[in-house]
């Protein structure tokens, strides 16, 4: 069987940078073993096959290099803009099926992507002891943001490092240690960020580090960008509705622009969105 894998950037910055994944339209008749052979040959960080779906608009699944996970925003970016730019769907609202749940997706007329998240959990708060060795950083330097280390999901389980101003291009991660780690506590990845002056438009610079996953870095992450938004919203904000503005990628020279948003009341957060633009950069033929 011919398959078309589109090849698209998620989350590019004035349609330059982004993180690559890989697209697969009408994957409703492919298996699992054969979705994970083609997110191999793709080779990015993860594979969306989008198929039909009997009481939502699509089934969406994905694929890293190494096997299936629950979610993943940026290939859902991904897949909506392929699908957008194609001419499958139109601009407007879609629902799509994930092991996380069903989550809206809106189109822009402009392309832009905006995806609805999982609600957040909070799944516990590390010391900064433990954090250290698998980053690199000191746990004084750690320290000294005052803000704690925790484990946060709208899709998936991220660790929020805080580091100082300065520290972010400075972590050096010991793979092995973080991979250990991660598969210990059931954990995804480690998002790490430092919050950024007033005047440059950015609420922080970030970095991801999934390599349990065979992702050593990742230039742009959607699920962790919302697990971030909800950790600024519960220690740095006040208002019941926040927006920002992340950077992603700089330390690998792919530059990544990243909204999101959190709606909350006094009692709980409403909605989580994060959202972004595609840049389609090729097409490739496998065979399964």
């Amino acid at each position: 069987m011919k398959v078309d894998a589109f090849l698209v950037n998620s989350f590019t910055a004035n349609g330059s940078g982004g993180n690559p994944a890989g697209v697969v339209l009408q994957a409703d008749n492919l298996s699992n073993e054969q979705k994970l052979a083609i997110a191999q040959v793709v080779g990015y960080s993860e594979t969306a096959f989008v198929s039909q779906d009997d009481e939502v608009d699509f089934g969406l699944s994905f694929f890293t290099i190494t096997g299936e996970v629950d979610f993943c925003g940026h290939a859902t970016l991904a897949a909506f803009s392929i699908m957008y730019k194609k001419g499958v769907i139109t601009a407007g609202r879609y629902v799509q099926r994930t092991k996380v749940g069903l989550l809206a997706v809106t189109i822009a007329s402009n392309g832009q992507i905006v995806m609805e998240q999982k609600l957040p959990e909070y799944l516990g708060v590390y010391g900064y002891e433990a954090i250290s060795e698998l980053i690199g950083i000191d746990v004084k330097t750690l320290a000294s943001t005052q803000l704690p280390i925790e484990v946060i999901s709208t899709g998936l389980p991220d660790i929020m490092v805080p580091v100082p101003f300065g520290y972010l291009d400075k972590i050096q991660v010991n793979e092995h240690l973080l991979s250990e780690f991660c598969k210990k506590h059931d954990l995804v990845g480690l998002h790490a960020f430092e919050l950024c002056e007033e005047k440059s438009g950015l609420a922080a610079s970030c970095r991801n580090f999934a390599p349990l996953f065979g992702i050593p870095e990742e230039s742009a992450t959607g699920s962790a960008s919302g697990a971030l938004a909800c950790y600024l919203s519960k220690y740095l904000s006040s208002e019941h509705m926040n927006d920002f503005t992340f950077e992603q990628g700089r330390a690998m020279n792919c530059v990544s622009i990243i909204t999101a948003s959190v709606e909350s009341n006094e009692l709980a957060t409403l909605k989580v969105m994060v959202g972004g633009f595609a840049q389609e950069i090729g097409r490739q033929q496998i065979f399964v």
